[in-house]
């Protein structure tokens, strides 16, 4: 991309269009849930219905650069999800050392946060 002659504005895209709900059952299923356990649906965040299908068109990226998508959608799903567990299990480790600091230092740990209701 940084070796064109003239520089261009490029959209890396699969072409496939996927909704929300979808992304949910590859990402819980992957972890074997269910995700409508998990998830609550707030009608308010909908998005409005003039929007009826969004997709990005790569066609400028395959044509001049040679591009082409090389993971699938059910790929990504599973490379977010995994980043996001590493994630989540790096900040669990660092409470629990800060958990256990503040015990030595006789500091009570503070109550686990309480769920919101989503209107």
């Amino acid at each position: 991309m940084l070796q064109q002659e003239t520089p261009g504005d490029f959209v890396f895209a699969t072409g496939e269009s996927h909704s929300v709900r979808e992304f949910l059952e590859e990402a819980f299923s992957y972890l074997d849930l269910d995700w409508r356990e998990y998830v609550e649906i707030a009608r308010r965040y909908f998005r409005p219905l003039e929007v009826e299908d969004l997709r990005g068109d790569a066609s400028r990226a395959r044509e001049r650069l040679g591009w082409r998508p090389r993971v699938t959608f059910k790929e990504l799903v599973r490379l977010m999800v995994d980043a996001d567990l590493k994630a989540i299990l790096e900040v669990r480790q660092r409470h629990d050392v800060i958990q256990k600091m503040a015990q030595s230092a006789g500091i009570e740990a503070a109550q686990e946060p309480r769920k919101r209701e989503i209107p």
